[in-house]
Formats: C-alpha cells, sequence, structure tokens
C-alpha cells in the first residue's frame, strides 16, 4: 500500500486471527477503544474486555496465544495476498453500513483495487443444487451485467455462485469471489481451478486469515460482506432456508436493491424467490433491468412487449368494428353497429375498408370475418 502500512494494521490482523467474522461485541471494542487496546488487552490476558464472560474471555485468550500476526502476513505476501484495512485506500466504504459488525480487515487476492471495483457492483446468488434452469439464468444474467460494466459478486460456490462467476468471466468482465475460508485456500475444494482464475482476473476476498477453513456459521456471516459491498443482490433460485435468503435480507436492511427471478411456481427451489417478490424484492429477467435499478438515472430497460400485429395498426373505430364480427357467421350492419357501439353507416364504411385489407368478406346482406382476419385476431397459426 502506498504511503506504507497503517499503524494498526498488525494489531487488525492479530484480531482477524483471534475474533470471529460478524462479532459486533468485539466490533464494540474496536470502536470504543482502538484495535491497538483492545489486542493489548488479549495480548496480556488481564481482566475481560465488556459484556464478555469468563469462559468466552479464556477462549479469546487461548487463541490470542497462538496468533501469529507477522506470520500471517508472510504467508499472505507468498501467497499474492494484501490485508486492507478500514479507512484505507482501497477500503470500500459502504462496508463501514455494517456497523459493529464491520469486517476487522479483508483479505484481498489479485490486483485490481476492492474499493474501486466495489462501486459498480451488483451481487448474483443462489441455491447450490441449481437447477439447469437456474445455471443458465446465472450465466446470462452475469454475462449481461459484465457487458453492460458492472462487477459480479457472488460467493465462489456450487450452483448459481459459480455460474455468475463463469458467465461474467466467459464475458470478459469482472467478478469478485467472497469466500468464508482464508483465500489462499480455495472452498469447494472442486471450484479451485475457478477460484484461482477468478483471482488471476478478478479477486478473491474474505475476511479469515490464511489457511483457515470454512464453517457453517462463517458462510451466513461471509454474507453480510456481500450484501454490504454491492449496489443490490439479485437471488437466482432459493429454496426456503437458502442461505442465499440471508444475503437478500442482509441487503435489505441495508438499503441496498434486492431483486429476485422467477422460477416455476411447482418448483421448490424457487419457492424462497417468490417469498422474497411477495415482500420488498423486485421481479427482474435479465440484467437490463437490473441496471435499470441499481444504475445512473436514465439507464432504462427497454420496453418490453409482444410483436405488433397487423390488426394493432388498425385504427381504433376500425378494430372494434372488427372485433364486433361473429367468429363463425355473418353478421348485419346493424349487429355489427351495436358491438362496435357505432352508427350502421359508421359500421357499413368500415367494414368496405376491412375488406380492402382482405379481413372481412361480404355475404348477401351480411359481412363475415376471412380466414386471414381468423389467423391474424387468434395472433397465431389457422386453428391455434
Amino acid at each position: 500500500m502506498s504511503g506504507g502500512p497503517p499503524p494498526d494494521l498488525l494489531d487488525r490482523v492479530f484480531l482477524a486471527r483471534v475474533v470471529e467474522p460478524g462479532d459486533e461485541k468485539a466490533g464494540r471494542w474496536v470502536r470504543e477503544a482502538g484495535a491497538g487496546e483492545v489486542a493489548a488487552r488479549l495480548r496480556e490476558g488481564g481482566e475481560p474486555l465488556p459484556g464478555v464472560g469468563a469462559t468466552r474471555w479464556a477462549g479469546l485468550l487461548a487463541r490470542a496465544r497462538k496468533a501469529e500476526p507477522e506470520r500471517d502476513l508472510a504467508l499472505a505476501r507468498e501467497a499474492g495476498v494484501r490485508f486492507v484495512c478500514p479507512g484505507g485506500p482501497e477500503w470500500p466504504s459502504q462496508l463501514d453500513d455494517l456497523g459493529d459488525a464491520r469486517p476487522l480487515g479483508l483479505w484481498v487476492r489479485g490486483r485490481p483495487s476492492l474499493r474501486m471495483w466495489a462501486l459498480r457492483s451488483v451481487a448474483v446468488v443462489g441455491a447450490r443444487a441449481c437447477t439447469e434452469y437456474g445455471a443458465h439464468t446465472a450465466v446470462t444474467l452475469a454475462a449481461g451485467l459484465a457487458e453492460h460494466g458492472w462487477v459480479v459478486v457472488s460467493g465462489g460456490a456450487y450452483g448459481v455462485d459459480g455460474a455468475a462467476h463463469r458467465g461474467a468471466l466467459g464475458a470478459g468482465g469482472a467478478t469478485v469471489a467472497v469466500l468464508a475460508c482464508g483465500v489462499d485456500r480455495p472452498y469447494p475444494r472442486g471450484h479451485t481451478e475457478l477460484i484461482n482464475r477468478i483471482a488471476e482476473q478478478g479477486l478473491v476476498i474474505g475476511e479469515l486469515p490464511p489457511g483457515d477453513h470454512p464453517t457453517p456459521s462463517r458462510f451466513v456471516l461471509r454474507n453480510r460482506v456481500i450484501a454490504a459491498l454491492t449496489r443490490g443482490t439479485v437471488v437466482v433460485e432459493a429454496a426456503h432456508r437458502s442461505g442465499s435468503l440471508v444475503t437478500a435480507r442482509a441487503a435489505q436492511r441495508l438499503g441496498r436493491h434486492t431483486m429476485g427471478v422467477p422460477g416455476p411456481v411447482t418448483s421448490a427451489l424457487s419457492a424462497g424467490v417468490h417469498e422474497l417478490l411477495r415482500g420488498e424484492a423486485l421481479l427482474v429477467t435479465d440484467a437490463a433491468e437490473v441496471v435499470e435499478l441499481v444504475g445512473a438515472m436514465g439507464q432504462l430497460a427497454p420496453e418490453r412487449r409482444g410483436p405488433v400485429l397487423p390488426r394493432d395498426l388498425l385504427p381504433a373505430a376500425t378494430r372494434r368494428v372488427l372485433a364486433a364480427l361473429p367468429a363463425r357467421r355473418a353478421a348485419v350492419p346493424e349487429e355489427v353497429a351495436r358491438g362496435a357501439q357505432t352508427t350502421e353507416d359508421d359500421a357499413v364504411a368500415r367494414l368496405y375498408e376491412l375488406r380492402a385489407l382482405g379481413y372481412v368478406e361480404r355475404h348477401g346482406d351480411g359481412w363475415k370475418l376471412t380466414r386471414q382476419a381468423m389467423v391474424s385476431l387468434r395472433g397465431g397459426r389457422p386453428g391455434s
């Protein structure tokens, strides 16, 4: 880092080894007394810090005795990893919205600036055991976001996370993996190649020091970082108890945009998404709709509409006359006029106009739809 390391870097690296991610009590200690004072109290092993019981204090002291911040930094350097502190030039200030649950610091693997990339980023998360539909949607969505110049952030896991990372990389875009373990040890193992590729082309970040392993609670706490780091979170497939819903709800608490991609109503893997959509989350179907929400004013998604059919080009009054004709028999002008809510003379004039266009034909004193009109009115092929 330019200008030398922050004065409390070693203390924060020490605390990152001693304190679990998201520990709000420890965060309050650091906010009120400073990282140096908290680290000193833990090293000395004297009176417990405020609000901690004897058992937990003993556990923290046991961890503190084994902590070697200089060694952690040396191991990180060997792996091409740096430690980013709050308030430093690379620190994304939006993480401060987490309050006392803010990370003590982040281990960062990769060349780009985390702060700059996080300014224009979107989280794409979802089920690990996703369907083919979920994987396809995540790849397409992430590729579209990358093409729009947005950084795709996810958790590096199997399923939707991995698909989102691959979609962004495949489009030549930027992606960030937020891990629940040391960034020098990719997890899951089956994604080692993917996470190494992300580190080469993007960023791999995490709160845990080198070599640390993931646990269920660390996965849950990791999700708050994904939510806080990004402008919004998109959930692609999630069951009712999915961890990606934790990310979405954290995003809602932080005032970030929360979005969901709908799936089949019969799919349990979309039930959690549909629950979100019944609340404050917004429905999205592609990258343009996501960008409309998280982007700058005026970045609107294209208007969605079906194909323009020949009858759409008719004047409104003429369309009403056409619609007033029965489907399978002829009708006299008086009947057509009543259905179209117009005069008989006006109905006759518009029927002749429709005959010239091939929509109706004369049958004695009545008028009947042609085969062409039947197809047009159905919007498909004859018999559809």
